[in-house]
C-alpha cells in the first residue's frame, strides 16, 4: 500500500511539473502576442487554489491532476467586445496563433534539456558497457562479438553507458542490420566496426531483453554461491540458512554458479529442495522451500537472500558528471538521441514492426515515477526529461485534439488562405479523440496486464 501511495505521489508531481511546463510555453507566448489570458490551471475540475494576477488572469490548481489548460479571450466560443478583439485569439495573425500553439511542445523539449543539464551537472554513478558472455551461434556471435569488448557505437551514436546501448538496440527493431564499433581489450585502443544482422530478430520488450534475444550479457562482477543477505522472515530465514552460509549442491546435483541456483529456485516455487550448505568450515543438509511470487509470466520461487558480490573493477566505473559548459552540449545531445528514438518507435508502430502491447499508461508511468524518485533527484530527473520528450512528441502528432492538429489547420489556412471550415474542424475533432481515447485505452488495458 505504502509503495502505491508512494508511486501516486510520484506520479502527480511529475505530471503537474510537466503539464505547469507545457501550458506556461502557451501561455508565454501568448501573453507575448498580446493575447488576453482568462485562466492558467493545472489540472480539471473544482479549483483547489486560486488567485487573481495583475493582469486579470487567474491562475488555478484544481482537484484532477491529469493536465491542465490555458483559457484564452476567443471569439470562436465567447462574444468579445469590440475594444478587446485586438486581444482575442482569434484575431491574432496567423503566425502569431501558430507560435502560440506551438510554443507548448516546444517548452517540453526545452524543459528536458534543462533536466538532462542538471542531470549531467549533478552526476549519476554508471559502468561502462563491457560485455560478459555471448551466447554460441547468436545474432552478435555471428558478427564477432566476444566477451570484454567494450560497446563504443551502435549506428554512429555513442553509447558510453549501458542505458544508450539499450536505448540505441530499442531503436533497431524492425532494422534488417546494425553495425556496432566496439574496443577489445587487446587492441590497443584500436576500434572495429561490427556489422550485425538482424534479419528475423523480434521480442518482447515486458518479457525479454534486447541484449540477450541479441546473444550477449553486461559484464558483471563475479556472484558467490555464498549469502551476503537473508531476509528476516523469508524462505530462506525460515529455512536456517544464515549469512555466510556457502551452497553446495541441490537436490543431489551439484552447484556451480550463483545463476543456477537462482534458476532452480525461480522454477520451483512452493516445492521443497534438499540443499547443502557449507558453515563454518562444516557441511550441512537443509529443506529449502522458495516462496510464490505471481508475475506476467506466471508464479515464480524466491527465497530472500543475495549473495556475495565482487567489487566492479575501477576502470569499468564512471562517474557522469561535467561542467556547467560540457553539460549543456551533453543535454542537447542526449535530448535529441531520446526524440529520434521516440520518433522511431512510433513510426514502426505505425507500421507494424512494434506492437501496441508496448504501449504504456499512466500505471506504468506512475511506477516509474516512484522508482526513479527512489534512487535519487538526478533519475527522478532523468525521468522527467523522458516523459517530457514524448508528451512534446505527442502533442505535435497532427491530430486536431493535440497542438499538432492546430498547426495542421493553420498551415492549410496558410495555403488556401482562409481558416478551415468549423465544421470540417469538429469533424476533426470528433475523429482525432476517438483515436486518442482508443490509444489511451489501449494503454491501460496493457498496465493492467503489467500489474
Amino acid at each position: 500500500m505504502t509503495s502505491v501511495l508512494w508511486n501516486f505521489a510520484s506520479f502527480v508531481i511529475a505530471l503537474g511539473i510537466l503539464v505547469a511546463v507545457h501550458e506556461y510555453g502557451h501561455f508565454w507566448v501568448a501573453r507575448r502576442c498580446g493575447v488576453k489570458v482568462h485562466k492558467f490551471s493545472i489540472g480539471f475540475g473544482k479549483s483547489l487554489w486560486k488567485k487573481i494576477g495583475k493582469t486579470g488572469t487567474e491562475y488555478s490548481i484544481s482537484v484532477i491532476p491529469l493536465g491542465g489548460y490555458v483559457k484564452m479571450l476567443d471569439g470562436r466560443v465567447e462574444d468579445v467586445a469590440e475594444h478587446e478583439k485586438h486581444q482575442a485569439f482569434d484575431h491574432k495573425s496567423l503566425w502569431q496563433r501558430s507560435a502560440i500553439v506551438a510554443a507548448g511542445p516546444l517548452a517540453n523539449f526545452l524543459f528536458a534539456i534543462v533536466a538532462y543539464w542538471l542531470v549531467f551537472l549533478i552526476g549519476v554513478p554508471a559502468v561502462k558497457p563491457v560485455i560478459g558472455e555471448v551466447t554460441p551461434n547468436s545474432y552478435v556471435a555471428q558478427a564477432g562479438f566476444q566477451s570484454g569488448m567494450e560497446l563504443k557505437s551502435i549506428d554512429g551514436v555513442q553509447t558510453s553507458d549501458w542505458e544508450s546501448v539499450n536505448m540505441g538496440l530499442i531503436a533497431r527493431i524492425g532494422d534488417k542490420q546494425m553495425t556496432v564499433t566496439v574496443q577489445s581489450p587487446d587492441d590497443l585502443g584500436q576500434e572495429r566496426t561490427l556489422l550485425v544482422d538482424l534479419d528475423g530478430w523480434n521480442f518482447d520488450p515486458e518479457t525479454e531483453s534486447a541484449m540477450t534475444t541479441l546473444g550477449f550479457r553486461p559484464y558483471s562482477p563475479q556472484m558467490h554461491l555464498t549469502f551476503a543477505h537473508v531476509q528476516e522472515d523469508g524462505a530462506a530465514h525460515k529455512a536456517g540458512l544464515k549469512v555466510g552460509d556457502t551452497v553446495l549442491s541441490v537436490n543431489g546435483n551439484s552447484v556451480s554458479k550463483w545463476q543456477d541456483f537462482a534458476s532452480i529456485i525461480r522454477d520451483n516455487p512452493d516445492q521443497p529442495l534438499a540443499i547443502e550448505i557449507e558453515r563454518d568450515g562444516q557441511t550441512m543438509p537443509l529443506t529449502l522451500t522458495p516462496g510464490v511470487r505471481d508475475t506476467a509470466q506466471g508464479p515464480t520461487g524466491f527465497v530472500g537472500v543475495s549473495p556475495k558480490v565482487d567489487a566492479w573493477p575501477e576502470e569499468y566505473k564512471l562517474d557522469l558528471r561535467f561542467g556547467p559548459l560540457e553539460s549543456i552540449g551533453r543535454a542537447v545531445e542526449k535530448t535529441k538521441q531520446v526524440t529520434f528514438l521516440t520518433l522511431s518507435m512510433l513510426k514502426k508502430l505505425v507500421v507494424g514492426d512494434v506492437g501496441l502491447n508496448n504501449l504504456s499508461g499512466p500505471i506504468s508511468i506512475a511506477k516509474g515515477a516512484g522508482a526513479t524518485a527512489n534512487y535519487g533527484f538526478a533519475y527522478f530527473l532523468g525521468f522527467l526529461a523522458l516523459i517530457s520528450i514524448n508528451l512534446g512528441i505527442i502533442n505535435l502528432m497532427p491530430l486536431p485534439i493535440l497542438d499538432g492538429g492546430h498547426l495542421l489547420f493553420f498551415a492549410v489556412e496558410g495555403v488556401t488562405r482562409r481558416p478551415v471550415p468549423e465544421k470540417i474542424q469538429e469533424m476533426g475533432y470528433r475523429v482525432g479523440g476517438a483515436i486518442i481515447f482508443a490509444l489511451m485505452s489501449i494503454a491501460i488495458l496493457n498496465d493492467f496486464m503489467r500489474l
